[in-house]
């Protein structure tokens, strides 16, 4: 379905339930600062850094760069690192990095919000402006990094499907090994303040929104959650490079990373569960984004998904808007489990209900109201 300005609906009977009512969030900024690229890399702190590179190795990753206090994992397309880990008293997440599109766009963003370029370590190369979001996080957009290699990578498996015969007198065998990890595909933030830091990466980086969810009952109030993509114009984008949730504290969810296919992604997981790491959900298939899904923990904690075969959008398509329950979550797979859904008994509930008391009195998007429909979807 095309509408007049040439722009496509494909949320009509689709994976969203309709688009956007009159006087709703359009899912853009009429004139962005700069549009970045892509997602670049994600940045934390652990304690343990030999744990941490275990996991890593286990999960996919490659390690291409090791110091006393610092420890880069890349995948095996050509790009910068995907994460970096410097020694940290506790772990946390410390930021994501988007990277622009030139050099002239860095500047543009440092003179817009009156901070300097400066220069990153040598290890990475290039330059950064730090910023600030309104949830208080830091946002790194870089530019000039040295570009790493490609390194080898499994090809996808040639498949029977029906009448299509791609693979005779041959078997299928994929190796129960590590899931090679290509790229760095998106990050999923919380945030007390969802409608402002929405806006804020919208107007200062260029993204667009793919889809919207909201609160059942709720929607007058405007959506709780976005699946945010890179604008590149004509050239397609993941549906999202960025997902923002409303939630009584902000802190970080989970992080995924794109392998080869199914295959590669199931193996992977055999070979974690043989590992002794715990799975957090999966294997499912997601409704917004369409991507395999296969989530994770790691050695301290984090939540990390390999994904496959998720949805390109270029940057005709407008956002689609549905209600958010868990049942939403997938198109088919086991239903999202409790520790995914950050209600399991353990640390992270527990920190999660005592920010509830906080976030109530504090002058944020989170109220009861808010905190009502979370529950009805915990429970959906």
């Amino acid at each position: 379905m095309t509408d007049v300005s040439g722009r496509h609906d494909v949320h009509h009977d689709l994976h969203s339930e309709d688009g956007a009512l009159a006087g709703e969030h359009p899912g853009r900024a009429r004139n962005p600062v700069v549009k970045v690229r892509d997602l670049a890399w994600l940045e934390f702190e652990k304690p343990d850094l030999d744990g941490a590179e275990a996991f890593a190795h286990a999960f996919g990753f490659v390690t291409s760069l090791r110091l006393p206090g610092e420890l880069h994992l890349r995948g095996t397309l050509e790009g910068p690192p995907a994460v970096v880990i410097r020694q940290g008293r506790r772990s946390r997440f410390v930021g994501p990095a988007f990277q622009a599109a030139s050099d002239a766009d860095l500047m543009r963003v440092a003179e817009h919000h009156g901070v300097r370029v400066t220069p990153l370590p040598e290890s990475l190369g290039g330059a950064t402006v730090d910023l600030i979001d309104p949830s208080g996080a830091r946002v790194r957009v870089v530019a000039g990094q040295h570009v790493l290699p490609a390194l080898p990578s499994p090809v996808p498996l040639p498949l029977n499907r029906g009448t299509r015969r791609d693979r005779l007198n041959a078997t299928q065998r994929p190796p129960r090994a590590p899931a090679a990890v290509e790229r760095l595909g998106h990050v999923v933030l919380q945030t007390t303040r969802y409608r402002a830091a929405l806006d804020w990466y919208l107007e200062n980086l260029g993204l667009i929104v793919s889809d919207f969810l909201y609160y059942e009952g709720q929607r007058e109030r405007g959506p709780t959650m976005s699946f945010i993509r890179c604008d590149r114009g004509a050239e397609p984008a993941d549906h999202h490079t960025l997902a923002m949730t409303l939630g009584p504290r902000t802190r970080y969810v989970h992080s995924a990373y794109q392998v080869a296919d199914l295959d590669v992604l199931a193996a992977g997981g055999e070979y974690l569960a043989d590992a002794g790491y715990d799975r957090s959900w999966g294997i499912g298939r997601h409704i917004q984004g369409s991507q395999i899904f296969d989530y994770w923990r790691d050695e301290h904690g984090f939540l990390v998904e390999h994904f496959t075969d998720g949805d390109l959008f270029d940057a005709t398509l407008e956002p689609g808007w549905a209600p958010m329950t868990a049942s939403g979550l997938a198109q088919w797979g086991p239903p999202a489990t409790a520790d995914f859904l950050g209600i399991a008994p353990g640390r992270e509930s527990l920190e999660e209900l005592f920010s509830l008391v906080t976030s109530l009195r504090s002058d944020n998007d989170f109220d009861l109201a808010r905190l009502r429909g979370l529950l009805k979807v915990a429970r959906s």
